[in-house]
């Protein structure tokens, strides 16, 4: 400390009596508030309280057919929902506690518990984040956001279609990207957006409604673009996978056989998220009321504005493009490995994005001799609330599976052999979509079902996939909880939207995408992966996947 807040220190001397921390202004003797019953007795001291007495409740009272640490893990999923949804203490801080409650418990040990708040998918999202940085530094997603509003706003200005623009550069970003990558890229794209409007304290409710609904089309669009690809998201490599292993006999799931099959049902899905958001959040006097921050001419003058591209913004978009192409061909599909099997299957897309970050670092900028593109001022500004966030999730979906308490929830869903088919694959899909959205992650949860769903089909004398499918999309369909999924979470983290804005479109929305797949998996899906060919699928087949 160079003593700059002590009258008796001089620049060369170091004073030992200097504040740790800088002070800024005078300070004032801080005046307690009288403690009072009423100032104890409040709704959000009682939601801090009921945490920890759910917790107490499940230990002592709630009995499983499964081992002790299944319950305890119940109790600690109680407790850290409780805090999530009542927002008792800030979400950051509640995404702490399973690095205290797992060893408490007895669930697993604090070592274990702490890296599953640093894996593979974090360090995706880290490296992600520094670049989305990167892009806003040189205003790269100003010039994306002015390119996308004055193409599809109409003119006159027309906020639907604006919305419909949006959703489907969203779309088509996500079906090559992974999710959590093309909600980092088009979320700056939405707050360019939103950087036109009044601050959020000013904004009529008419201007209001329509901010949430442009964040809200970056947080679903993301997961309805990777259900279209095979490489979409890692639940459609698991089904790939799982199908290969359990029937090796069968015609395999190529990239082209998914296509056929996920595009149509994701632009059906897109198109019935369009909708639905158009009715919630957008008036008919909408259009009037963002005429004059969303002006085509004004839209155009300001894109003019920003001149040609500098060689930053060139290099920023040359690292991101980068980035993209060997995310799509780091691995492709079982038949063709892509690039990483170079290295043993050792690299990540983690991996992959923490190096597109440091390139970052690298590269001058050629604005200031000596300069780079990134500096690490910049990555001051990363949301560890994300990381933290994240963190917990992962720590959950770990405890649940090491716990045994996914065990319970295989056996709780024997019920559905004795049901029709009509009436089975909208189940699958709602309790996939439960299971994703309060328990544990995408790919734990298409991991515990899928193999579930082979043995229902094999016992109802159905073609397997006939259920495989619409449970493992479903499981994209987290759409109620900011900690859902990490797309989900990187739109909450912007501070546009709230918990009752996901949970009114979240709700219709997973009932739309529980309806596309009861009707498309026995019509199209039928066609496309030939399930009225002659195709052995039913012979007896030993297999790790497969629940004994």
């Amino acid at each position: 400390m160079t003593g700059e807040h002590s009258p008796t220190s001089t620049s060369g001397d170091l004073n030992l009596k200097a504040p740790l921390l800088p002070l800024h202004g005078s300070t004032q003797p801080s005046q307690s508030t009288p403690f009072t019953l009423k100032s104890i007795l409040t709704l959000k001291n009682f939601y801090v309280i009921l945490g920890p007495l759910l917790s107490i409740i499940i230990s002592l009272f709630v009995k499983l057919d499964a081992p002790a640490s299944s319950q305890k893990m119940l109790a600690v999923i109680a407790w850290v929902f409780c805090w999530w949804v009542t927002a008792a203490v800030p979400l950051p801080v509640t995404s702490m506690c399973p690095l205290f409650l797992f060893p408490l418990f007895g669930i697993a040990s604090a070592d274990s518990v702490a890296h599953s708040y640093m894996d593979d998918v974090i360090t995706l999202v880290l490296g992600s984040f520094i670049l989305a940085l990167a892009v806003e530094r040189y205003n790269v997603h100003r010039r994306l956001a002015l390119k996308v509003t004055s193409v599809f706003c109409g003119e006159p200005l027309n906020p639907r279609l604006l919305l419909l623009g949006l959703c489907a550069t969203t779309f088509f970003v996500s079906m090559w990207m992974h999710n959590v990558a093309a909600a980092v890229m088009m979320m700056p794209v939405a707050t360019g957006i939103l950087q036109r409007l009044p601050p959020a304290q000013e904004q009529s409710e008419v201007v209001n409604k329509f901010s949430r609904a442009v964040v809200l089309t970056v947080v679903y669009a993301t997961p309805i673009g990777g259900i279209s690809t095979l490489t979409g998201t890692g639940v459609n490599l698991i089904l790939v996978g799982m199908w290969k292993s359990l029937v090796p006999g069968a015609k395999p799931i190529s990239f082209n056989t998914w296509f056929f099959f996920g595009f149509p049902v994701a632009i059906l899905f897109l198109f019935c998220y369009w909708c639905i958001v158009c009715f919630l959040y957008v008036r008919k006097d909408s259009a009037r009321a963002l005429s004059s921050y969303l002006n085509k001419a004004y839209l155009k003058r300001d894109l003019d504005a920003l001149g040609p591209m500098s060689f930053a913004e060139k290099m920023v978009l040359s690292v991101f493009g980068l980035l993209i192409i060997l995310w799509m061909t780091r691995r492709i599909t079982d038949d063709i490995p892509g690039w990483g099997s170079l290295f043993h299957g050792l690299v990540g897309d983690g991996s992959v994005s923490v190096m597109a970050a440091v390139l970052l670092f690298i590269i001058p900028n050629r604005k200031q001799e000596g300069e780079k593109l990134m500096d690490w001022n910049e990555c001051k500004k990363l949301p560890w609330n994300l990381i933290l966030l994240l963190g917990a999730g992962f720590a959950l979906a770990d405890g649940v599976q090491s716990s045994g308490l996914a065990d319970v929830l295989s056996r709780a869903l024997d019920f559905l052999e004795d049901a029709p088919y009509l009436a089975i694959a909208p189940a699958v899909s709602l309790m996939s979509s439960i299971i994703t959205e309060f328990i544990t992650s995408n790919d734990a949860t298409a991991t515990l079902v899928i193999p579930l769903l082979y043995h229902i089909a094999r016992t109802m004398h159905v073609h397997p996939l006939l259920l495989m499918v619409p449970g493992a999309v479903a499981t994209e369909f987290a759409f109620l909880l900011p900690t859902s999924t990490p797309s989900n979470v990187v739109g909450f983290a912007t501070g546009h939207i709230e918990i009752q804005d996901m949970l009114k479109i979240g709700v219709p929305l997973k009932l739309a995408g529980i309806a596309v797949l009861s009707i498309l998996m026995p019509t199209l899906g039928t066609l496309v992966f030939g399930i009225n060919d002659d195709v052995q699928w039913m012979p007896k087949i030993n297999s790790s996947w497969l629940p004994n």
